[in-house]
Protein backbone atom coordinates (compact mmCIF):
# COMPACT_ATOMS: atom_id res chain seq x y z
CA UNK A 1 0.00 0.00 0.00
CA UNK A 2 1.47 3.30 -0.84
CA UNK A 3 1.34 6.40 1.92
CA UNK A 4 1.27 9.71 2.57
CA UNK A 5 3.70 10.74 5.14
CA UNK A 6 3.41 14.22 7.22
CA UNK A 7 6.75 14.56 9.92
CA UNK A 8 6.88 17.36 12.46
CA UNK A 9 3.22 18.81 12.40
CA UNK A 10 3.84 21.14 15.22
CA UNK A 11 0.88 22.36 17.16
CA UNK A 12 0.08 24.38 19.86
CA UNK A 13 -3.06 23.04 22.03
CA UNK A 14 -4.02 22.74 25.80
CA UNK A 15 -4.36 19.00 26.46
CA UNK A 16 -3.08 17.35 29.42
CA UNK A 17 -3.92 16.21 33.39
CA UNK A 18 -2.46 19.16 34.88
CA UNK A 19 -3.83 22.55 35.55
CA UNK A 20 -1.14 24.57 34.11
CA UNK A 21 -1.15 22.63 31.00
CA UNK A 22 -4.84 23.39 29.99
CA UNK A 23 -4.61 26.71 30.84
CA UNK A 24 -1.39 27.62 29.53
CA UNK A 25 -1.10 25.27 26.35
CA UNK A 26 1.84 23.90 25.21
CA UNK A 27 3.73 22.24 21.70
CA UNK A 28 2.36 19.03 20.34
CA UNK A 29 4.49 17.50 17.32
CA UNK A 30 2.23 15.13 15.10
CA UNK A 31 3.45 12.39 12.74
CA UNK A 32 0.87 11.13 10.43
CA UNK A 33 1.22 8.16 8.04
CA UNK A 34 -1.74 7.38 5.54
CA UNK A 35 -2.33 4.28 3.59
CA UNK A 36 -3.88 5.48 0.71
CA UNK A 37 -3.82 3.73 -3.49
CA UNK A 38 -1.39 6.49 -5.00
CA UNK A 39 -1.73 4.51 -8.64
CA UNK A 40 -4.17 7.14 -10.37
CA UNK A 41 -2.53 9.99 -9.18
CA UNK A 42 0.72 8.63 -10.18
CA UNK A 43 -0.55 8.49 -13.67
CA UNK A 44 -2.73 11.20 -14.13
CA UNK A 45 -0.32 13.86 -12.11
CA UNK A 46 -3.67 15.12 -11.17
CA UNK A 47 -4.04 17.00 -7.29
CA UNK A 48 -7.64 15.80 -7.82
CA UNK A 49 -7.28 12.93 -7.80
CA UNK A 50 -4.95 12.24 -4.46
CA UNK A 51 -5.39 12.85 -0.82
CA UNK A 52 -4.17 16.41 0.03
CA UNK A 53 -1.12 16.53 2.46
CA UNK A 54 -2.18 20.07 3.27
CA UNK A 55 -5.52 19.39 3.98
CA UNK A 56 -5.11 16.46 6.15
CA UNK A 57 -2.55 18.49 7.80
CA UNK A 58 -5.74 21.23 8.32
CA UNK A 59 -7.52 18.42 10.14
CA UNK A 60 -5.16 17.34 12.38
CA UNK A 61 -4.42 21.09 13.34
CA UNK A 62 -8.33 21.51 13.73
CA UNK A 63 -8.93 18.65 15.38
CA UNK A 64 -6.17 19.52 18.46
CA UNK A 65 -7.55 23.35 18.52
CA UNK A 66 -11.09 22.59 19.27
CA UNK A 67 -11.38 20.77 22.21
CA UNK A 68 -8.98 19.72 25.44
CA UNK A 69 -8.07 16.14 26.91
CA UNK A 70 -6.26 15.02 29.44
CA UNK A 71 -4.58 12.08 27.80
CA UNK A 72 -2.65 12.01 24.53
CA UNK A 73 -4.61 8.51 23.28
CA UNK A 74 -7.84 10.45 23.10
CA UNK A 75 -6.34 13.60 21.16
CA UNK A 76 -4.10 10.94 18.87
CA UNK A 77 -8.07 8.92 18.98
CA UNK A 78 -9.86 11.85 17.50
CA UNK A 79 -7.25 12.47 15.03
CA UNK A 80 -7.80 9.22 13.68
CA UNK A 81 -10.88 8.82 13.51
CA UNK A 82 -11.69 12.60 11.79
CA UNK A 83 -8.60 11.73 9.14
CA UNK A 84 -10.71 8.61 8.18
CA UNK A 85 -13.92 9.97 8.29
CA UNK A 86 -12.99 13.33 5.80
CA UNK A 87 -10.80 11.18 3.26
CA UNK A 88 -12.66 8.37 2.11
CA UNK A 89 -9.54 6.91 0.53
CA UNK A 90 -7.13 6.61 3.28
CA UNK A 91 -7.99 2.73 4.38
CA UNK A 92 -5.39 3.52 7.82
CA UNK A 93 -3.52 5.66 9.40
CA UNK A 94 -0.74 5.67 12.48
CA UNK A 95 -0.73 8.77 14.31
CA UNK A 96 2.03 9.49 16.53
CA UNK A 97 1.35 12.28 18.57
CA UNK A 98 4.28 13.72 20.88
CA UNK A 99 4.73 15.91 23.80
CA UNK A 100 8.22 17.49 23.92
CA UNK A 101 7.53 19.42 26.36
CA UNK A 102 5.39 17.58 28.89
CA UNK A 103 5.98 19.18 32.74
CA UNK A 104 7.64 15.96 34.25
CA UNK A 105 11.23 16.78 35.99
CA UNK A 106 13.64 14.57 34.15
CA UNK A 107 15.89 14.92 30.72
CA UNK A 108 13.90 13.54 27.87
CA UNK A 109 13.55 14.34 24.40
CA UNK A 110 9.68 13.92 24.40
CA UNK A 111 6.60 11.28 25.29
CA UNK A 112 4.61 10.38 22.72
CA UNK A 113 1.63 7.96 21.93
CA UNK A 114 1.43 5.93 18.74
CA UNK A 115 -1.55 4.59 17.46
CA UNK A 116 -3.27 2.74 14.39
CA UNK A 117 -6.71 2.90 13.09
CA UNK A 118 -7.91 1.31 10.10
CA UNK A 119 -11.50 1.87 8.42
CA UNK A 120 -13.68 -0.53 9.61
CA UNK A 121 -16.18 -1.07 6.67
CA UNK A 122 -14.97 -1.36 2.96
CA UNK A 123 -15.19 2.08 1.09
Amino acid sequence: MDQIEIRGLTVFAYHGVNPEEKRDGQRFILDITADVDLSVPCKTDCVEDTVSYAKVMKTAIRVMQEASYDLLEKVSQRVAEQILEEYRPIERVEITLKKPDAPIHADFDYVAVHIVRCREEPV
